[in-house]
């Protein structure tokens, strides 16, 4: 009797542990947010890292945010003049983010990609071209589906000369009719970057028939090849 009744309050406590998210009104996202920094540090890092470890320092490099970063990884991989291009994390002070805090919108983070390239080939102000057309700048905290701080515009300048060819193109962008309404895109000094968790690294190419591939991503992809031809990688153009 005593073994049944331990045994019996064993599987109730478990019982109540796996339900306490939803009878406490906490979501996945927030209970995963949770995870030690321990498990947290091992799925995400900062950028630097990356760099020395692929031998990327001797690129330029831009940092970029518009949406999901799928996305917009997709369409920069596909640059003549990109050598990398890396999904992570940026704009937010929390140590070691991960996709769940960040989706969450509790970081301060937003979704961005750190684009390593080739200046003799490709220049800062056409990679900014190319940003304009690969998502919508004017829709603030928002790309299409995706809502939240963590889904904003925005690009993380690492120098002054950097900044003032931002500003230009974002003058030029309003005046030119090209979105009937203003620019949003946030403008800020770079930081820090977090390399995002490894299953988010080139998505958009290991899950082409993915939902959010197939109905979101894609079409943005497509922009960009059709605004772009000059610009395309050999091997992307049909």
């Amino acid at each position: 009797m005593t073994s049944y009744l331990i045994l019996l309050l064993t599987s109730m406590s478990m019982l109540t542990q796996c339900n306490a998210p939803n009878n406490t009104g906490i979501n996945d996202v927030e209970v995963v947010a949770s995870k030690s920094d321990k498990l947290t540090k091992k799925d995400t890092y900062p950028v630097a890292e990356y760099t020395k470890e692929n031998n990327l320092s001797q690129w330029s490099t831009a940092v970029f945010a518009g949406g999901c970063f799928w996305c917009t990884e997709a369409a920069f991989e596909r640059i003549d003049g990109v050598v990398d291009v890396i999904s992570g994390y940026a704009g937010g002070k929390e140590e070691y983010p991960d996709y769940y805090g960040v989706g969450a919108g509790k970081t301060g983070h937003t979704e961005g990609i750190y684009i390593y390239y080739n200046p003799e080939i490709i220049t800062y102000k056409t990679l900014l071209d190319v940003l304009w057309v690969a998502h919508d700048p004017t829709t603030l905290n928002r790309q299409g589906p995706d809502r939240g701080t963590q889904y904003r515009s925005a690009i993380f300048y690492q120098s002054e000369t950097e900044k003032s060819m931002i500003d230009k193109s974002i003058a030029d962008l309003n005046n030119s009719g090209t979105y009937s309404d203003p620019v949003v895109t946030e403008v800020s000094p770079y930081t820090e970057f977090w390399v995002a968790e490894e299953y988010h690294q080139n998505f958009y190419e290991l899950n082409p028939n993915q939902g959010y591939v197939r109905s979101v991503s894609r079409p943005k992809v497509k922009k960009v090849l059709k605004a772009f031809p000059e610009l395309i990688k050999k091997k992307y153009k049909s």
